[in-house]
């Protein structure tokens, strides 16, 4: 009989012939939970070990790890994207450049979003702004209940992009809008993609797969079948993200290194630390 697992999986192409059922298996089968939007299944998983198999964001994983949540780290990369369109500033004040964040007031949804350590990596190691010079405003608390938040706290009911609309904020950071006065902090985001690509030959990893340490470690057979069935259901779609080890490899040391950088990690980790009870199905 298959074993049933609890799961939380998003809406990508990677996941789609899971969730639709074109892939079986014999060994697992998937009880998917439904949340929307889908991270905020995250806090339980880290908090309660509310599944078995879970998306996971990177830096809420890193997190994880480092007050030793008991979650195992799977080879399966299910969003991946360039971070640069994801910052907007208001154009009332004139022209706002990335190197112009300094001093400013900056608003964000939680300061552990992946997106928002992505960007504040970027901007710090990039375009020379001091992180630590800026007055963070967030809206809500870390996944990982142990992280003490430096932050100040948006008062209750206030909505991000409507403060940054509104004046409160000078810019936003994990954000998009269509609203005509908000301009994006990268002005040619694409140029900016296509220019860090160049140097650091990396696509940025967002999401990948956890599995609790407890199905790792009484049913290494079950991982193994839910890592090939990962697999499958990524190699089905054109659309899915596509990383090499070593590319895997190169994004997730970048983004350790910012985590580390940012006080959100006590330390950098070795990239082969973050497997370390599944190196072999890499």
């Amino acid at each position: 009989m298959a074993m049933r697992l609890r799961t939380l999986l998003g809406d990508h192409a990677c996941t789609a012939a899971l969730k639709n059922g074109s892939i079986k298996s014999d060994l697992v089968e998937f009880d998917f939970v439904a949340y929307s939007p889908n991270n905020k299944g995250f806090k339980p998983m880290v908090r309660d070990g509310a599944f078995d198999v879970s998306e996971m964001a990177v830096v809420t994983y890193l997190m994880a790890k480092s007050v030793e949540k008991p979650m195992v780290l799977l080879p399966n990369v299910v969003l991946a994207r360039f971070q640069h369109a994801y910052a907007l500033y208001h154009a009332r004040s004139g022209e706002l450049a990335p190197r112009d964040l300094n001093g400013k007031r900056v608003g964000i949804r939680s300061f552990t979003t992946t997106t928002g350590a992505w960007l504040r990596g970027i901007l710090a190691n990039d375009h020379g702004v001091i992180l630590d010079s800026i007055d963070w405003v967030t809206f809500e608390d870390a996944h990982v209940a142990e992280y003490r938040d430096p932050t100040k706290r948006a008062p209750a009911g206030k909505q991000i992009v409507r403060m940054l609309i509104d004046g409160e904020l000078d810019a936003v950071l994990g954000e998009k809008s269509e609203h005509p006065d908000l301009r994006p902090l990268f002005a040619d985001a694409a140029a900016e993609e296509r220019s860090w690509f160049a140097r650091h030959k990396v696509l940025p990893i967002n999401h990948m797969v956890v599995v609790s340490r407890a199905l790792a470690d009484q049913h290494p057979d079950v991982v193994r079948e839910v890592r090939r069935l990962l697999t499958k259901a990524a190699d089905s779609s054109p659309a899915a993200p596509r990383f090499s080890v070593d590319e895997m490899r190169r994004s997730l040391a970048l983004i350790i290194g910012y985590s580390a950088q940012q006080g959100l990690i006590p330390r950098a980790y070795a990239v082969d630390e973050l497997f370390d009870a599944t190196r072999a199905l890499i």
